[in-house]
């Protein structure tokens, strides 16, 4: 069964998504403010975190740098679960820190399957972590394969929910220049990424 810590300060909303994971037969904490969460997280070790953006007074990405900043937290996966849009900017300052960024409302299935999702994602890199390690490979080339697949998977989500909301190719549509770079950055950083992939894969493959 997998833990789950549901972090928003909206009690009712705590409530639904506590009975909603409950149902789908994970074990669930929660907490009703960052600083309860980061205190929780001291006691307990979840597999997953639903966080929140727009609470007060320590919002949701204060609250996820906080948890990544912490050496005994960072490896915790974080989902952002919010009704708030997603912004280029905060795509490029935070995507780093998180799994996946879920819009409310969700159904019970979406939610579901977001959550397996980024666990067997995990669990997927990890396994292919271990099979290149004990195929003798250098650890740095391990470490830099388990962060790019991470960072391209959540990458293409994000420029997806960006995409929904920022269309480029619309010529109708004018956004500012900050919004253009931004996306346009991210579209060349995960190119660059999955071209690095594609290149530690046949490394990995070379020797069988």
């Amino acid at each position: 069964m997998s833990t789950i810590m549901v972090i928003d300060d909206s009690p009712f909303i705590v409530d639904i998504f506590v009975t909603m994971l409950e149902r789908g037969g994970y074990a669930v904490y929660s907490a009703n403010s960052g600083p309860e969460g980061i205190d929780l997280l001291k006691t307990v070790t979840p597999d997953l975190i639903l966080l929140d953006i727009m609470m007060e007074p320590m919002d949701g990405w204060e609250t996820l740098v906080a948890i990544k900043q912490n050496f005994s937290t960072k490896d915790i996966p974080v989902m952002m679960l919010t009704a708030k849009q997603l912004t280029p900017q905060e795509a490029q300052e935070y995507g780093m820190y998180i799994e996946d960024y879920i819009l409310k409302p969700v159904t019970h299935s979406e939610l579901y399957a977001a959550i397996e999702g980024v666990i067997n994602r995990r669990k997927q890199i990890v396994d292919d972590m271990v099979r290149a390690k004990e195929g003798g490979f250098d650890e740095a080339l391990i470490n830099e394969y388990g962060r790019l697949v991470k960072s391209t998977e959540i990458t293409k989500r994000l420029l997806k929910l960006l995409s929904s909301t920022y269309d480029l190719s619309d010529p109708s549509m004018k956004f500012s220049d900050d919004i253009n770079v931004a996306i346009k950055s991210m579209e060349t950083n995960v190119k660059f990424q999955e071209q690095r992939l594609v290149q530690i894969r046949e490394v990995f493959s070379g020797s069988n």
